[in-house]
């Protein structure tokens, strides 16, 4: 019986394609969000300086792609990943963001620059986390945790090299080219993979007794869906509050452009061991408990960007803001799955993503409005600050047992 197990062609199939799976989905935030999200902020400065436009609207695009785009294709987005697979998605938000970015490196008007960050959007909903995170969890049972933040290091390493990347093309060959260079390779590193994983990935073996999934309707009604949803806005707004501004902070600070570059690929390096730290307590302790410890890790770095200067300040920050990054966005899904289900959480971290996603824009753009009225970070910062405790504070109130299971 034993024998016939190992050579079962569905669970040899599973474990042949587990790998490449985790690869795909790496590849893809590397590219969707590690280069795109946070490389478009190493450029704000550039548009600021060319075009003469404020910090309020730089970060204006991400807002509006996000709430045009998050509301109207969210839901689709995930109810498309449940009936049909992530394949095509992926495949269509690839292309997208890669356009995205070579349309910004042209758009010296506001309406090409928020047409292109509607691209951008499409492309991050289409291609980036919410795909990413079904196809992890229909491939894995146990191990879900590790698998995820395997992938996750995706978002970390782009992150980490695309400021160092970015500064040494724009040296060579401008900021406008640099940043058409990065939507290039965006489509280069991330579409084969995609392309590659063919209809398998789709609807994967599932080993004994299959778990019905739980009615969008269910869902709508239990109050840990809003539990949630409002607590993850909370600590995603306050990572994005941050993350948007950090090179222009560090400007003003006197930063150079490849300090500002090191700090923020410090920041990326750091999450890198946030993920694999969390994702691997995500499968020991309770995932609430790992949640909450995230959100007061995001919570406690951001004090650190307002007091008065001491030698390695930003450096700690960077350190103690990383960790706390690295596991923000992994955590959700793992939560969402405990709660929900797997073969609902496609459409679950749909509408979570939404609300994540509205908060990650309108923060920065909040921010932005007051550093314009007040000439300072001190009061958007201190909003984030109380921002994020909020969302500890809401997560406290999950349940601790998982409430959903996926075996």
């Amino acid at each position: 019986m034993g024998f016939f197990y190992e050579t079962d062609p569905l669970t040899l199939q599973k474990r042949s394609t587990q790998p490449y799976i985790v690869a795909t989905a790496f590849l893809s935030l590397f590219g969707i969000v590690g280069f795109a999200y946070y490389g478009l902020p190493f450029f704000y400065d550039f548009m600021i300086k060319e075009y003469g436009w404020s910090r309020t609207v730089v970060t204006s695009g991400n807002a509006l792609g996000k709430l045009v785009v998050g509301p109207l294709f969210g839901f689709i987005a995930g109810w498309l990943i449940d009936k049909y697979g992530p394949r095509r998605l992926m495949l269509s938000g690839v292309m997208m963001m890669g356009v995205a970015l070579i349309g910004l490196s042209i758009s010296d008007n506001l309406g090409m620059f928020y047409l292109f960050y509607i691209f951008n959007a499409l492309g991050y909903v289409c291609g980036g986390p919410l795909p990413c995170q079904v196809l992890i969890s229909r491939w894995f049972d146990k191990n879900r945790g590790k698998a995820m933040g395997i992938a996750y290091l995706g978002i970390g390493t782009g992150g980490a090299l695309v400021p160092q990347i970015a500064a040494g093309l724009e040296k060579s060959i401008g900021w406008h080219n640099a940043l058409a260079s990065l939507g290039i390779l965006i489509i280069l590193f991330a579409l084969p993979m995609v392309y590659f994983i063919k209809g398998a990935s789709v609807k994967p073996a599932v080993q004994g007794k299959s778990e019905e999934a739980i009615p969008i309707k269910s869902i709508l009604t239990n109050r840990n869906f809003y539990l949630l949803a409002f607590g993850s806005m909370c600590s995603i707004g306050a990572v994005g509050g941050v993350g948007q501004h950090l090179k222009l902070y560090l400007r003003d600070i006197n930063f150079s452009q490849s300090d500002a570059a090191n700090v923020m690929s410090f920041v990326l390096l750091s999450s890198l061991a946030g993920r694999l730290l969390m994702g691997w307590l995500a499968d020991i302790f309770r995932r609430k408990y790992v949640m909450l410890m995230i959100y007061l890790i995001v919570a406690s770095a951001i004090p650190l960007l307002l007091m008065p200067d001491f030698p390695g300040r930003i450096y700690i920050f960077a350190v103690i803001f990383g960790v706390g990054l690295g596991g923000d966005y992994m955590i959700i899904p793992l939560m969402a799955g405990d709660l929900f289900g797997i073969r609902a959480l496609g459409r679950t971290m749909g509408i979570i993503l939404v609300a994540d996603g509205v908060a990650e824009s309108m923060f920065p753009m909040l921010v932005g409005r007051l550093y314009d009225t007040a000439s300072s970070y001190t009061p958007g910062f201190m909003v984030l600050i109380f921002v994020a405790l909020a969302g500890a504070v809401i997560i406290s109130f999950l349940p601790k047992q998982q409430i959903a299971h996926s075996r």
